[in-house]
């Protein structure tokens, strides 16, 4: 009687245990029964990160009444994984808050990101869910496989963010007039020896000796205008302002033969303009003088074009006419004499010398142009170096000196010198400096900060901000900065934003390199095109032989991985 009671104690224990273990044993059982759905997939790395959204329905009874279940997308590749956020589900019997899956049957979904690792490009995600009923311990349900490989292809992204140089002053010729001025005697026209020693006349004729004796000076030629001033009859006043014309530029003719300027015998050489009226330079006069009834007559002057009813007018101003006719007409009745000059510079040649060899000879605008003479980035680095040490408060010479390091490489040296530039003038241009060396040193919100602050410093920095926009996932706003300037980042996005025909146009403009072909199989294998990806994908692994391995685990080939092409490629 007694082994009868043991045993059928024993049946109700193996029984509790069962039902309490057999619900949990049967979702274990029939866990290949649910089929998890996954968007993307494969995943992809969007901005840096691999975004996935998951689906899962858990058909009718499945789902264990009293079970609580922690569900883990988890992607694995070699070396390790990375677990997405878990989400706990528990069955209708359960008290607790957590998503409820009815024994009729349900789903959940699911959203979550992690930040990309280039040990992903050849994964899985799996999805791992653990069961437990009350204090019992947690039962493993098989992993259900959701999704392989991850595409990575923005990270093909070339950070390249360009600096800008800003530009030197440098004429080779700078034009220069010199001049001087002869005035006149009341209704004469001779030349009074007394003008002819005046300082301006003097120096006129010394600044010509000395042009006709320096190589660097070429005089171009000369000219003269001459006046009488608007008082006296028209016709008088022609013929003076004629004679006047003819008795300078006999002065000037017998200078310039006298200094021996050969120039000066081409027949087009001296003009002569003459003004029988020079309404202009009185007008000039009266509003630079200070004369009574000043206002009166610029009034008289604007009110009537006629010369006559204007002189009779101002000389019913008597008093302020008498003024005029001492402080204000002698001036006009003048002859101005012009030479005109070319100085030339050093050529190219020579500047490229001195710049190496004796740069304290040159000024800062010679020595900005000289660097751009060139491709040596040491020597540049040389040249605007000794430009900051004659011109410290230069910001185009510091911002020149952090250009160079920058194409160099030395990007702390290039931030100390746009730094130093920033302190001097903060301007677009060095902002935009600033911002490439953010968007190297990898801050991206600096970066963009800064790019953004410098639109004025033209499309180079659209290009920089295209860079921060594939990095931040932003692909119509990096094709719309990249605009059609072709360039391998700009076929990339093309490329990332669903536009292959358009980024196989605009790689097919850039000089071939791996990386360009390589995009091009890309390109090829989004629109489906498989001679496109074979072609381009040899040519790039002949470039780079280490692209091989890369396209073996790049995702975007997945659907051409059976190709007998493919494989001869990859192998």
């Amino acid at each position: 009687m007694k082994n009868f009671k043991l045993n059928l104690l024993l049946i109700a224990v193996a029984t509790i245990v069962l039902s309490s273990c057999g619900g949990l044993s049967k979702m274990v059982e029939n866990a290949q029964t649910l089929d998890p759905k996954v968007n993307p997939n494969p995943l992809e790395s969007v901005g840096g990160e691999v975004e996935v959204t998951v689906n899962v329905t858990f058909p009718e009874k499945y789902f264990n009444k009293k079970a609580i279940v922690t569900a883990t997308p988890i992607l694995k590749y070699d070396g390790g994984q990375t677990e997405y956020e878990p989400t706990t589900l528990q069955g209708e019997s359960v008290e607790a808050n957590n998503k409820v899956i009815p024994f009729a049957g349900g789903s959940y979904s699911y959203t979550g990101k992690i930040p990309y690792k280039s040990e992903m490009l050849k994964s899985q995600l799996v999805l791992e869910m653990t069961a437990q009923i009350g204090d019992k311990e947690p039962v493993n349900i098989p992993a259900l496989p959701m999704a392989t490989g991850v595409v990575a292809t923005e990270m093909l992204v070339q950070v390249d963010p360009k600096g800008i140089a800003m530009g030197d002053k440098f004429e080779r010729v700078i034009p220069e007039t010199y001049d001087a001025e002869i005035l006149y005697v009341i209704n004469k026209y001779n030349v009074r020896k007394t003008e002819l020693k005046k300082d301006e006349v003097v120096e006129l004729a010394d600044k010509v000796k000395a042009a006709n004796e320096n190589e660097r000076v070429e005089i171009k030629g000369a000219k003269v205008s001459a006046y009488a001033s608007p008082d006296g009859e028209v016709d008088l006043n022609t013929k003076l302002s004629d004679n006047r014309g003819k008795s300078a530029q006999s002065y000037l003719e017998k200078t310039l033969k006298k200094l021996k300027v050969a120039e000066a015998d081409a027949d087009d050489f001296l003009k002569v303009v003459t003004t029988a009226e020079d309404w202009d330079g009185f007008k000039k006069l009266m509003e630079e003088s200070d004369i009574k009834d000043k206002e009166l007559i610029l009034r008289v002057l604007s009110m009537h074009s006629d010369p006559v009813v204007r002189e009779k007018e101002i000389k019913n101003i008597a008093e302020a006419f008498e003024e005029i006719k001492v402080s204000v007409l002698p001036a006009l009745r003048r002859s101005q004499m012009f030479i005109d000059v070319d100085k030339v510079g050093y050529s190219d040649i020579e500047l490229d010398s001195l710049a190496k060899a004796n740069p304290d000879t040159l000024n800062l605008e010679e020595l900005l142009y000289a660097a751009t003479l060139t491709d040596d980035n040491a020597a540049k680095l040389a040249i605007y170096s000794k430009a900051a040490e004659k011109h410290p408060e230069c910001v185009r010479v510091k911002n020149n000196i952090g250009y160079v390091q920058l194409a160099e490489g030395n990007v702390a040296e290039a931030k100390a010198a746009f730094e130093e530039a920033k302190a001097i003038k903060e301007i677009d241009i060095v902002k935009n400096n600033l911002g490439a060396v953010a968007l190297i040193e990898g801050d991206l919100a600096t970066a963009e900060q800064l790019f953004t602050s410098s639109m004025g410093a033209g499309d180079v920095v659209n290009y920089n901000l295209g860079i921060i926009k594939i990095k931040q996932g932003d692909y119509a706003a990096a094709v719309n900065y990249f605009g059609n300037k072709p360039s391998f980042n700009a076929g990339l996005a093309q490329v990332l934003n669903d536009e292959t025909e358009k980024a196989l146009g605009t790689l097919g403009q850039l000089e071939e390199d791996a990386m360009v072909a390589y995009l091009k199989a890309v390109a090829g294998a989004r629109a489906g095109r498989e001679e496109v990806v074979l072609n381009n994908l040899r040519r790039a692994i002949e470039l780079d032989g280490e692209l091989k391995a890369h396209a073996l685990k790049d995702a975007e080939f997945r659907n051409f991985v059976a190709s007998e092409g493919f494989a001869a490629i990859v192998e």
